[in-house]
């Protein structure tokens, strides 16, 4: 199938593994799925030491649920990447670990205290419950069909997130403070969630007319902030001055997007934000630890051919 074609065609689950896809398609594709894959896993990462700081045993599990979905999300996407037949799932997992594979500017800062863990599960997962609802729509099928699990699960992560967020921010006056301060943090991460702006997005306008994207950038934006930011308002939040923000004749809201550090934002991109790198060292770490796992699932392959041995063995 040429490319004409496929602009023609592109609609919601168009396209499936039995279709020839040009290469140009199935590069993009891979590079938005892998980049969603990789969010996933070090999201978990980041989120996974706060299973021990969870305050109540009905929190840890709850927390502990939450790490293994994200977890169970990469994977998932992975295996969507990988029916494009560019990437293997070892090799993304390998360029992931090698500090090759990019991933969402939120999960390159480190969180310190569990009163910010409400500004991953509640205000992070709700931006990202924005964009993922629409890729339920997405061309390439193996990938919606994965947004119907992974929007199913995303929403008890957020309704878990709130419930956080309403039990500081109704706790002790301290506890309020310290969310606050949490929220004037991330806020501003949180609003780049959605990556740059649409001049400046370089993947966006190909992946629109083969039907892979169905928002741009500043649509998910202010989507996002017509829906999260009088949520803020309710749990006390107060909305820090910069980037400044205004509300339009029409009820909506919209944010001076040049008052937001995109010269981080576009470090980060790069995976050349300090932080960051550590982050990246710890999933490396990790990788490296369960080698064995791996070889010992690559030698039994070889001795087997990938055959289960039978209960008379």
């Amino acid at each position: 199938m040429d490319l004409d074609t496929v602009k023609e065609r592109a609609g919601p689950r168009q396209f499936s593994p039995d279709d020839d896809m040009p290469r140009k398609y199935r590069e993009a594709a891979t590079r938005m799925i892998q980049f969603h894959a990789n969010s996933e896993i070090m999201g978990a990462y980041l989120e996974r030491p706060f299973i021990r700081e969870a305050p109540s045993l009905d929190r840890k599990l709850a927390y502990s649920a939450k790490t293994q979905d994200e977890l169970g999300h990469g994977q998932l996407l992975y295996r969507a990447a990988e029916s494009l037949g560019i990437k293997t799932r070892e090799q993304m997992l390998d360029e992931l670990a090698n500090g090759e594979g990019k991933f969402l500017n939120c999960f390159h800062y480190p969180m310190e205290s569990w009163v910010e863990t409400p500004m991953i599960a509640f205000f992070v997962d709700g931006a990202a419950m924005r964009r993922q609802a629409t890729l339920k729509r997405t061309s390439w099928e193996p990938y919606a069909h994965a947004m119907d699990k992974v929007v199913f699960e995303e929403g008890f992560h957020i309704k878990h997130g709130e419930s956080i967020l309403k039990e500081l921010a109704t706790g002790s006056k301290r506890e309020q403070e310290m969310v606050q301060d949490a929220f004037e943090t991330w806020w501003p991460r949180i609003i780049q969630f959605f990556g740059p702006t649409d001049d400046d997005s370089t993947h966006h306008d190909f992946s629109a007319e083969v039907g892979l994207k169905q928002m741009t950038n500043d649509e998910l934006r202010q989507s996002f902030l017509n829906q999260y930011l009088p949520k803020a308002e309710k749990y006390g939040l107060e909305i820090p001055d910069t980037p400044t923000i205004e509300q339009d004749e029409n009820g909506n809201y919209r944010v001076a997007e040049d008052e937001l550090d995109w010269e981080e934002f576009f470090q980060i991109a790069k995976n050349e934000y300090d932080p960051g790198r550590g982050q990246i060292n710890s999933r490396k770490r990790a990788h490296d630890a369960v080698e064995w796992v791996r070889e010992t699932l690559d030698e039994y392959e070889t001795t087997t051919s990938g055959h289960a041995p039978q209960a008379a063995d």
